[in-house]
């Protein structure tokens, strides 16, 4: 089986990358994105119910109450922030970069209900609001609740208030969640690069099988590590844990190959046969295995190369326009020492 793979697995690589790449592709565009644009369709209806309730009272003909709407409607076109098969249903793709603009668009809106908002529902939400910054594990937020100490007979001040703390904390959540969404796009573009070259590897060299267990090995690890609970999960490391554990695996078995030479020799003649030159063997696909499974071992077994490689640059010739050391005189011969 290992040497018909060997032999016959260019189609099998081509196959898993081809899969791998349709499993990127659902998670940039679907799995990533999904909560955070639940939140934002709830969040709109919010907004509608709110705009509704402003409608009926005297904003009902106001110019920013019918820009607030207008704004909501752009959310909810097809294309504006998903694409969907059908203009109410069947999303087919979330781009995060839209999802954090509509995420701006959505709190400009809910801020501009604040100024169309009646005494009663301004004082409710300032009330609800205070309660949540209090009950706040960050320690930085709660200074925001003490702003919003009740100003009983000025309620234009307790307005203002509560907009500026709004925007505040909007304007935090936006940024943190566009970090958060521009690591996501790295972790993609990096997984995207490293499939191409695999598959340029695996057509290069005659590496693919070690490149298929070392992909393996890269998705056993984070699976090991959140079934014991140990980290959470990241969706960049996800992605990105195959797709590096199937590089680590042909760079380590060279790495392997470098310490075990007779010149070195510190890993002993089982691994100089078991390594670069013969990868289809079990033990080295079990090295294979362990590189794209650990990327502690990938850099510890680097960083003893680089070890050696230092005493050789050392001992290099001595740079351009530098002369060399002219050899020590030879000290005299002693009176029971004969000359040559």
């Amino acid at each position: 089986m290992a040497e018909y793979l060997v032999r016959e697995g260019r189609w099998a690589l081509w196959l898993v990358c081809g899969c791998y790449l349709v499993v990127v592709y659902i998670t940039s565009r679907g799995l990533i994105a999904a909560p955070r644009y639940r939140m934002l369709q709830a969040r709109i209806h919010d907004c509608r119910v709110r705009t509704a309730v402003c409608a009926a009272g005297p904003a009902g003909e106001s110019a920013a109450l019918g820009a607030v709407t207008e704004r909501l409607d752009r959310l909810e076109r097809n294309g504006q922030v998903a694409w969907r098969l059908l203009p109410r249903r069947w999303v087919v793709a979330i781009p995060l970069s839209k999802l954090a603009s509509a995420w701006r668009v959505l709190h400009e809106a809910e801020s501009q209900l604040l100024r169309l908002e009646g005494p009663e529902e301004i004082a409710l939400r300032v009330h609800a609001l205070r309660l949540r910054l209090a009950s706040e594990p960050d320690p930085a937020l709660r200074p925001l609740a003490a702003e919003l100490a009740p100003r009983p007979g000025d309620p234009a001040a307790e307005r203002a208030l509560l907009i500026a703390v709004t925007e505040q904390l909007s304007r935090q959540e936006d940024e943190a969640f566009e970090r958060e969404y521009e690591l996501q796009r790295i972790a993609l573009w990096l997984a995207l690069t490293g499939l191409g070259a695999v598959l340029l590897i695996g057509l290069v060299l005659d590496h693919r099988l070690s490149l298929l267990l070392g992909g393996l090995g890269g998705f056993l690890s984070p699976l090991i590590g959140v079934m014991r609970a140990q980290r959470p999960a990241s969706w960049g490391v996800l992605v990105l844990a195959p797709v590096g554990g199937a590089l680590a695996a042909p760079g380590g078995l060279l790495l392997v190959r470098m310490l075990a030479d007779p010149e070195l020799n510190l890993l002993g003649q089982v691994f100089l046969d078991n390594s670069w030159g013969a990868p289809a063997r079990p033990i080295a696909l079990a090295i294979a295995l362990l590189f794209g499974f650990s990327g502690t071992l990938f850099s510890r077994l680097a960083l003893a190369a680089t070890g050696q490689l230092m005493p050789v640059a050392g001992r290099a010739a001595p740079r351009a326009g530098i002369p060399a050391q002219p050899p020590a005189p030879s000290a005299p011969p002693g009176p029971g020492q004969r000359m040559r």
